[in-house]
């Protein structure tokens, strides 16, 4: 007996999906520290309040990195969990509003383009927009990832 896995296999997608993630996660002060300190990552717009809070912003932003790979781990669930091959990469991350502590990011995808391995017949390419939300319903962050999937059985 095949078990199905949580993600979904090539077969699965179809240009022109949409899916919402019901996953959302609350930002917080201590993971935008913590995220700076384990990459060294010294920009104080995301670790001086006083530095930040003369800024444009007014206050501390979340490293937008640490937000990329949120986004990524919000949809493995319902995407890729045990079914991904690899990703390929990431294009045309944007970051048009920042993301500050406390604020709780929500993300949507749609399927953009597909196509069968032409070496690999038990796998397919997909390219996925995803669109990350802060609980204002502003976007803070796009961006496409491009990831080898599995085919499903049978």
């Amino acid at each position: 007996m095949v078990k199905k896995l949580a993600g979904k296999y090539f077969d699965d997608f179809n240009v022109g999906d949409h899916i919402r993630h019901t996953l959302g996660r609350t930002v917080t002060e201590a993971d935008n520290t913590l995220f700076c300190a384990l990459t060294l990552n010294t920009q104080p717009l995301h670790i001086n309040a006083d530095f930040a809070e003369k800024s444009q912003f007014g206050q501390r932003i979340v490293n937008g990195i640490f937000t990329l790979g949120l986004v990524v781990g919000i949809t493995v669930p319902d995407l890729t969990e045990g079914t991904i091959v690899a990703n390929l990469g990431y294009e045309r991350v944007l970051h048009p509003n920042p993301v500050f502590h406390g604020d709780t990011i929500y993300v949507e995808t749609d399927v953009l383009e597909k196509r069968e391995s032409a070496s690999k017949p038990d796998r397919g390419i997909v390219r996925l927009k995803h669109s990350t939300l802060n609980q204002r319903g502003e976007t803070v962050q796009t961006m496409v990832g491009i990831h080898i999937l599995r085919r499903g059985p049978g």
